[in-house]
């Protein structure tokens, strides 16, 4: 219980500070007017107060540290990992999953499929390979191609295979097992599956700026590219564009 009140126990420590600085403040203040040193300007429609005397130096630092007090403070809040929540506009891990979903969800429900299929006379076995990032900001590519490789098992349609680095490491570890494992678990070179097509890709965008407001627009693309005749089997695309208004910075 202790625990689950810790960060109220936080912030009624901040108030209960706050409003020790203001008080601090105040009587800074309250006690420079006996000695006349509340001092008034006034110039046509402009009217300026300045506080003179020993304590002006007090009040000084004291305004100063005190937006420091809530400007440090760091909020986390966990959320669920499918919710939607954009803070700066650029391609996050929904974009990543929902253009892997639909453009794969596209891929699978073309005429190549039902041609892969009658000519193999099983399910078309696929390999992702390079998927580019051409915009002007980093993407973790990586996490692009898991999303893909994921819709592809799930949709039952496909098998996948291996990519080339780890294919090293369980070629690696078969190694291993001929020197080192029994008779009876070795597994046995020159039994792998080799794909029948490679998916290939770019990431690209533009962004139009103007002050604090701009669009950012993405667009991807993704190929099917037949392993032994080279040809492109199906060409896909998704676009996304964004709306994004940066706040001015209150100091």
């Amino acid at each position: 219980m202790f625990v689950q009140n810790i960060p109220m126990l936080k912030s009624t420590a901040k108030i209960f500070l706050a409003t020790l600085i203001l008080i601090y403040i105040y009587d800074i203040i309250c006690s420079d007017f006996p000695q006349g040193n509340l001092v008034l300007y006034r110039h046509g429609t402009l009217v300026l107060y300045a506080f003179g005397g020993k304590n002006m130096k007090k009040l000084i630092l004291t305004l100063l540290i005190f937006p420091l007090l809530f400007a440090c403070a760091t909020k986390v809040e966990r959320m669920e990992t499918d919710k939607v929540k954009d803070l700066s506009g650029k391609w996050n891990d929904t974009d990543s999953r929902l253009v892997a979903e639909e453009m794969i969800q596209d891929c699978l429900t073309r005429p190549w499929y039902s041609e892969a299929t009658q000519k193999l006379g099983k399910k078309p076995t696929i390999i992702v390979g390079n998927v580019q990032n051409k915009t002007m900001e980093h993407i973790n590519t990586d996490t692009f191609v898991e999303e893909i490789q994921r819709s592809i098992i799930n949709s039952n349609k496909a098998t996948f295979v291996a990519s080339p680095d780890e294919r090293g490491d369980v070629r690696t570890e078969r190694l291993e097992q001929d020197e080192y494992a029994s008779e009876e678990t070795i597994k046995q070179f020159g039994k792998e599956i080799g794909a029948d097509y490679m998916m290939m890709g770019i990431l690209s965008s533009i962004i139009d700026k103007e002050g604090r407001k701009q669009v950012v627009f993405y667009q991807t693309n993704l190929k099917l590219v037949d392993i032994e005749t080279n040809q492109i089997v199906w060409n896909g695309e998704k676009k996304i564009k964004k709306y994004v208004v940066k706040r001015k910075r209150v100091l």
